[in-house]
């Protein structure tokens, strides 16, 4: 019994853990009152880049890291919590000094997360075609 318990939060940690560690990654840069950014991106890149990650984290959380679950409705509902997550992200930003909260940052969010989990999502059609024939 015991080590089906490992075996299962070992599964759970594989599955959810990159999930897990963008959002620390985010927490950690968001708390910071003048985060790095580089040069050649843009805040609302940096967002829309990070967000894209953090969904496709989600989709493997969700899917439990299975190529034959990733569908509309897992796809939506990683991008609904990669929103839930920035709006969270919104507001620690306007607890740290020298940082405020703002929608287009939101919105930069959404449309990462979107592009990330659309372009996971129409690679496991692909996939699905591929392995049809």
């Amino acid at each position: 019994m015991s080590r089906l318990r490992h075996a299962d939060r070992d599964r759970v940690l594989s599955v959810w853990g990159p999930a897990v560690g963008v959002m620390a990654s985010i927490f950690v840069v968001s708390g910071l009152s003048s985060p790095p950014t580089p040069s050649a991106l843009p805040d609302v890149g940096a967002h829309a880049v990070a967000y894209a990650a953090l969904g496709v984290a989600f989709l493997r959380g969700v899917t439990d890291a299975q190529w034959k679950q990733v569908t509309a409705r897992t796809t939506i509902t990683a991008v609904l919590l990669a929103v839930a997550y920035g709006l969270t992200d919104e507001i620690h930003q306007s607890l740290v000094p020298g940082r405020t909260p703002e929608l287009r940052d939101l919105v930069a969010d959404a449309c990462g997360a979107v592009l990330g989990t659309g372009g996971v999502w129409a690679w496991s059609i692909v996939l699905a075609d591929r392995t049809a024939r």
